[in-house]
């Protein structure tokens, strides 16, 4: 090897892709045993939602009003255009590499192992801290409902992070452990269990609409944009974390009965309609409740605080704050199994330790992996406050987004003759957008979300040199042996 070879050789192995073909061909396949298909389209759909719905109309709204005012209508509109960019990238590629590994997948398809493991890596960021964030809003519904029931809460000590008031988030850690429980049950009796949920939390968000439209009033409406096109821009950076999840059912595409024709309609489904939920409980919202109120309410609890000025009485929030308990927990359960689902594609790359693939032979389900996940997002929801996990959950998804859009004009131009159950439209249009409007959201972001972006990926950097390069079984060969040849 020449003195100027191994730089180049360096270079290359950074960006060395995974055939498409052998990412597909080792799709369900862990070690011990294999994922099982049981996922209809129906419940993909609703796995996408029930991850989605929920994280932002019951847990940031009360932080992104005071924002944007009433406008914030508008801020979830920007939110879901968004969205729906990186939706349709994430709809052709979901169909084109029907895997568990999602974003992370596809970029090693397309982008090479480097810059695959930074999504891998973002991921884990979007995937875990969002989790522990809804965890925390769970908490706050919780004493909400205690409170009208009961007329008592559970003590701050034990429903509150450091640095809010308490020792450590209980509640938090008891959703975690309860949805942990129903993924170690098995994938069908979790889809049968979100299914529930879903439904249910989208007829407490009717509830709600119902409800608060009574009271609605124009003069909440009238300065519809008080803080201009600066605070739409920045509540809808906050507000895109409600969209987090609409990209769960492409975590499923190893568990899916037929992931070519429903993954992408799953994922196109499912953002309709937490989009159309979203524009109408939060118009709800801000005309029943002057926007400036929600700067002094409790954030966390924000609709239940809009149905005791609407109405004047408790009832009403106490049916909401029941159903959010209930209804949160199924974006816990969702995101969780995703999180789960990504480490499983991963670890099968040699890019993670070989303890995140390993398939209990019965249940057909990664039980290391996911007793391992929920210690951690256990521990995150445990001890940090919602704001800072909301805002670094935002980043790094914005990132994989913007990934997803370059990676589905990259497998254009490199794989064009590769069999697409759907094609983005408008191309190359609209995944263009996608990376503008995810960039856009991105520099929106405070600096202090910006330095722990750096600071996460640099940590993961690090992680990929020491352990993920050295580990990799693209690198070992088609055989996975240390020394094998390379594959290009």
């Amino acid at each position: 090897m020449t003195a100027g070879s191994a730089p180049g050789s360096f270079a290359r192995s950074l960006l060395r892709t995974k055939p498409v073909d052998r990412i597909v061909a080792e799709g369900g396949r862990g070690e011990g045993g294999e994922l099982k298909r049981t996922m209809s389209l129906l419940q993909l759909t609703f796995f996408s939602v029930g991850a989605t719905l929920g994280t932002g109309i019951f847990v940031v709204l009360g932080e992104a009003v005071p924002l944007a005012g009433p406008a914030v209508v508008l801020s979830f509109v920007l939110a879901a255009v968004t969205a729906l960019f990186s939706a349709l990238s994430y709809a052709e590629l979901a169909g084109t590499i029907p895997v568990s590994g999602s974003s992370y997948s596809y970029a090693y398809a397309t982008l090479g192992e480097l810059v695959a493991w930074v999504c891998g890596w973002c991921l884990l960021l979007e995937y875990a801290v969002s989790v522990s964030a809804v965890a925390v809003g769970w908490g706050s519904y919780l004493n909400a409902f205690l409170d009208s029931a009961f007329g008592f809460t559970i003590p701050a000590a034990l429903s509150s992070p450091p640095g809010e008031g308490g020792l450590v988030n209980v509640p938090a850690v008891v959703v975690v452990l309860i949805a942990a429980l129903l993924l170690l049950r098995g994938t069908s009796e979790s889809a049968t269990a979100n299914t529930i949920m879903v439904f249910l939390k989208i007829a407490v968000l009717l509830f709600f609409c119902a409800v608060a439209f009574t009271a609605f009033r124009s003069g909440n409406l009238s300065v519809f944009t008080p803080l201009g096109w600066a605070g739409i821009s920045a509540a809808g950076g906050k507000v895109f974390f409600s969209y987090i999840g609409f990209d769960a059912a492409s975590t499923a595409g190893e568990e899916a009965k037929n992931p070519r024709r429903d993954l992408p309609l799953a994922i196109v489904l499912s953002l309709a309609i937490v989009t159309v939920l979203y524009v109408l409980v939060g118009l709800a919202a801000v005309a029943a409740m002057n926007w400036r109120r929600f700067a002094i309410s409790g954030a966390e609890a924000s609709l239940a605080e809009v149905l005791d000025v609407a109405t004047g009485k408790t009832w009403p929030s106490m049916i909401l704050a029941l159903g959010a308990v209930i209804a949160i927990a199924s974006v816990v359960l969702t995101v969780m199994y995703g999180q789960t689902r990504i480490l499983f594609a991963m670890s099968r790359d040699g890019l993670v330790p070989d303890v995140f693939q390993k398939v209990s032979p019965g249940r057909r389900v990664p039980v290391a992996n996911t007793v391992i996940v929920a210690m951690f997002i256990g521990t995150l929801a445990a001890v940090i406050p919602l704001g800072r996990l909301v805002d670094a959950t935002s980043i790094g998804t914005l990132f994989a987004f913007a990934l997803v859009s370059v990676g589905v004009m990259v497998l254009r131009r490199t794989r064009p003759e590769l069999p697409r159950s759907f094609r983005t439209p408008l191309f190359p249009v609209t995944p263009l957008l996608g990376v503008g409007f995810c960039v856009y959201l991105m520099v929106g972001l405070g600096g202090v979300t910006w330095t722990v972006f750096a600071l996460w990926c640099l940590v993961g950097l690090v992680a990929y040199f020491l352990y993920g390069r050295r580990h990799s079984r693209l690198a070992a060969g088609p055989a996975g042996v240390p020394g094998g040849k390379g594959l290009p």
